[in-house]
């Protein structure tokens, strides 16, 4: 596949503010949420010094990240990553670590600004967590890059965990045994017992603040989320849901994903 041309989009529609657009591949949907992230940030640092991009992981965002990275014309010395989760006290060394993944996927790749991971292991975790939000106050997002958990969830907000007017912007929280399950389905542990039971993650309210949010959701696993938070009422059961009510999100599908909804 060529990076440097869009590719066509087999369906486009809209739900409530949110567009839609569903490509053939898996593949051609992160080429083309690369190409759309890479205007976003060129457009950042065209009026500041330096851009802020959140980033999401998991294997649903691997092709994303693959091509993002290869793709010209952005200056990544002037780029600021941060993450958006990280399981409560697992060995920063684990292969199921979060920054450990964005390192050696994307990070490694390119010579950022700076990387800022979420510790996993911090000697008090809540003001972890309040030095992280202040860090993201900080250096406000330019663009958030996200994916949907199978029960619907944006980073680690589980339903019912999930709270759209959140006062806070990170926080630990319990994880639901769906988004344990999918771990393992993933392969990133062996077994449910062995994925941890918490984690710290930006919260509903810290991921809308960017100014521009990109939903990137391929597989079949992902379809009854997908036709979940686009068919049915905005709420915090379906936390996904809330992308319909915000107008700088843009949702990005394959056929797999998508396979359950009439666009």
């Amino acid at each position: 596949m060529d990076s440097d041309t869009t590719p066509r989009p087999l369906a486009m529609g809209q739900v409530d503010k949110l567009p839609v657009t569903v490509f053939r591949t898996k593949e051609e949907l992160g080429l083309a949420a690369a190409h759309d992230a890479r205007t976003i940030l060129q457009d950042a640092l065209a009026q500041r010094e330096e851009a802020n991009l959140i980033l999401a992981t998991g294997n649903s965002q691997l092709t994303f990240l693959h091509t993002l990275h290869r793709l010209d014309g952005i200056e990544w010395p002037r780029v600021r990553i941060f993450h958006m989760d990280e399981y409560a006290d697992i060995d920063p060394e684990h292969p199921a670590s979060f920054p450990r993944y964005l390192r050696r996927h994307f990070v490694d790749h390119i010579q950022p600004a700076a990387f800022h991971p979420l510790p996993s292991r911090p000697a008090d975790i809540e003001q972890a967590c309040q030095e992280y939000a202040a860090l993201l106050r900080r250096y406000p997002a330019d663009l958030v890059v996200l994916g949907l958990g199978e029960n619907g969830h944006l980073a680690f907000n589980d339903p019912p965990y999930a709270l759209f007017d959140d006062p806070a912007w990170v926080k630990l929280v319990r994880l639901a045994e769906v988004s344990r399950r999918q771990q393992v389905g993933e392969g990133h542990f062996a077994s449910l017992a062995e994925v941890p039971t918490h984690a710290i993650t930006l919260t509903i309210p810290a991921l809308l603040a960017a100014r521009r949010i990109l939903a990137i959701v391929p597989e079949a696993r992902k379809a009854k989320a997908v036709r979940a938070c686009l068919t049915e009422p905005v709420s915090e059961d379906r936390p996904g849901s809330i992308l319909r009510r915000v107008d700088h999100a843009h949702l990005y599908l394959d056929q797999d994903s998508a396979s359950l909804l009439e666009l």
